[in-house]
């Protein structure tokens, strides 16, 4: 019988989060394995990745992946706020439609004699994805976006924590000893653990939960297998305080650095900037430049933005800023200075591979993270929401920044970003010890997903592991 080759299925939560890790799996998959890689996310973010389209579901081909989308009964966007419609709304809607629409695309694949012979999907509602893989015979792999240690707190906080975690939520400062990990302190916890029913964000725990119960119930008769955007040398410990889960880390898998030959056509769902920020860093002295990004979902107030602003002038150094127009409170404007430049957005890895840049100052994302490690960029943390607090305690332990403090409102003053930044940048021990462990962990990271590497082999295995079972 002839060997047909795998066809992976990538399933991506239409936010930049969740497909820039998603995209770089799939162009892995499919450069290191020759496999067949089609990557879905939804129609409103797959319109922007492809501004230029007839139609917005047209099929995209790239020589490497194909691009098929599906609807989740928003193909215009969700527009939260807006009073039409709610968050648990959404959810319920999302997976009505888009198990519908996802389980025609696998049919339709078959028919073209492209079946799928495995499904990977994002965490963050989408665990009803793996439901339609099963209809189809189609073994689903969860593809963990966050921190090991983030999913062991949360698989912690389902198995004999959660009412610990909940009694203690208005102490920030109350440490929690899970098993396998390190003390963590209620503020270092992903904000969703200690949300309640009235938060509008409490939709989200609830979805983890889910995504949880699923892997319970998968226990019964297998070791369910989670894919990990992180590397063992990295977090050692967490991905081993999950015995009853298989973490397999592949990463970290971030936009492509020409030493590792990885290919570099990214598909940002937001224009990048053309005012030639390139060119203006390559006029700035090596390790000088601080960069500022807080995301693509973060809206910052004006207060927040003006003591950022105050900041960055107060420690005269050069600075470029990522602050995209939707991304501020209406009528707030931000010019250029003659220290700094404002971009809308960037390419974030080419910024921080640039010699000039000494500094990022991040909302610790766990995408931004892993970038900032690859390129061996100290950080100072400004985590808001999410796993973000989790990374900026991890990345303190790693010795590869610090994270600010903020006031009772929540605002990072501007004489607090100008004291880390000295701390970072300065002359001053800590700063030289926070330097030579970026470069360390620069090294230790590339070196796991170069040929033969810790990541490298793991997804080998994984690969084979897939062959075996098809």
């Amino acid at each position: 019988m002839e060997h047909r080759p795998q066809h992976f299925l990538i399933v991506a939560y239409p936010a930049q989060g969740h497909i820039n890790p998603a995209l770089h799996l799939a162009r892995r998959l499919a450069s290191t394995t020759g496999a067949h890689v089609t990557f879905s996310t939804a129609i409103s973010a797959h319109r922007r990745m492809f501004p230029a389209l007839s139609k917005p579901d047209e099929e995209v081909e790239d020589g490497l992946l194909s691009y098929i989308p599906f609807s989740n009964g928003y193909d215009n966007g969700f527009k939260a706020g807006t009073g039409t419609e709610n968050a648990q709304d959404f959810v319920s809607k999302f997976k009505l439609v888009g198990s519908r629409t996802l389980s025609t695309i696998i049919a339709n694949l078959a028919a073209r004699d492209r079946p799928v012979t495995c499904m990977i999907h994002t965490m963050l509602f989408m665990s009803w994805a793996a439901d339609v893989a099963y209809d189809h015979g189609v073994p689903p792999v969860v593809y963990w976006i966050q921190p090991a240690a983030v999913f062991a707190i949360y698989y912690h906080y389902f198995h004999g924590f959660e009412e610990l975690i909940t009694s203690h939520s208005q102490d920030p400062l109350f440490t929690v000893n899970f098993p396998g990990l390190p003390p963590f302190r209620i503020r270092d916890l992903p904000t969703f653990t200690i949300t309640n029913s009235d938060d509008p964000y409490y939709v989200i725990l609830l979805d983890f939960r889910e995504t949880f119960d699923m892997l319970d119930r998968k226990q019964r008769s297998s070791k369910p297998r989670i894919m990990m955007n992180t590397f063992e040398a990295l977090e050692a410990d967490a991905i081993k305080a999950v015995g009853n889960v298989e973490l397999i880390t592949l990463g970290p898998l971030v936009p492509s650095l020409p030493l590792l030959g990885m290919d570099s056509k990214d598909k940002d769902l937001f224009k990048p900037d053309d005012k030639g920020y390139m060119e203006w860093l390559d006029s700035k002295p090596e390790r000088s430049v601080v960069y500022v990004s807080f995301g693509s979902i973060a809206v910052m107030k004006k207060q927040q933005l003006e003591e950022v602003l105050r900041g960055l002038r107060e420690s005269g150094r050069a600075y470029l800023w990522v602050v995209r127009k939707d991304g501020r409170e209406e009528g707030v404007e931000l010019e250029d200075e003659e220290n700094g430049m404002v971009v809308e957005w960037c390419s974030q890895v080419k910024v921080l591979s640039h010699p000039s840049v000494g500094c990022f100052v991040t909302h610790c994302g766990w995408n931004s993270t892993l970038e900032s490690l690859v390129c061996g960029v100290p950080t100072v943390g400004v985590p808001q929401w999410s796993d973000q607090g989790t990374n900026a305690k991890l990345v303190e332990t790693w010795g590869t920044g610090v994270r600010t403090e903020v006031d009772k409102e929540g605002v990072l003053e501007g004489r607090e970003l100008r004291r880390c930044l000295e701390v970072v940048m300065g002359e001053g021990e800590r700063g030289v010890e926070i330097r030579k462990r970026a470069e360390i962990w620069k090294n230790k990271a590339q070196e796991a997903i170069r040929e033969g590497g810790s990541s490298d082999v793991n997804l080998r295995a994984f690969l084979e592991q897939i062959a075996s079972n098809n």
